[in-house]
């Protein structure tokens, strides 16, 4: 019985695995808000490559841009100059350098939220890699209950949920 469950498992493992990542994922649909917020760990540029082109087409006029700090300086530092690299204007970014030993998506909304606020903005395009979208904007929203958020998944060259 058990060896024949196991087998079950395993000829299905494909179709239980990509219905897992399918979990993970959450993409309202692209639509106008008044900032795009690209979260840190892009390491692919996905993210930021995906809010740029939202931008560019005019459903938000800027993209804030946060991660923490690497060797050298923030995340942002980065990104930025690779987006612009890509064609993007550099008017289109705003950098937002996570302070010191913030590491976590909990603390990274947090410290976002309250910088949106500060700003005026109360509707966002939250842009992720597509796995990271359903526990991003469950973060964002509980960590800032008047923002509304929209969620934006990003294609990560490392997870596709088809595969």
């Amino acid at each position: 019985m058990l060896a024949a469950v196991a087998a079950l498992l395993w000829v299905s493992r494909t179709a239980l695995l990509t219905r897992a990542a399918t979990l993970l994922i959450e993409d309202d649909g692209v639509q106008k808000a008044q900032a795009a917020e690209v979260l840190g760990g892009d390491d692919s540029g996905a993210r930021i490559l995906k809010a740029a082109q939202l931008a560019q087409a005019g459903y938000v006029p800027y993209v804030v841009v946060d991660g923490p700090e690497k060797l050298i300086g923030h995340e942002s530092d980065v990104l930025i100059p690779y987006a612009v690299q890509k064609g993007y204007q550099p008017s289109l970014f705003r950098a937002l350098p996570l302070p010191g030993g913030m590491n976590s998506t909990r603390e990274e909304t947090a410290f976002a939220g309250k910088y949106l606020k500060e700003h005026g903005v109360h509707k966002i395009l939250l842009v992720t890699s597509n796995y990271h979208t359903r526990r991003a904007a469950y973060l964002m929203r509980k960590q800032n209950p008047r923002l509304q958020v929209v969620a934006i998944a990003a294609a990560d060259p490392n997870c596709d949920p088809n595969t």
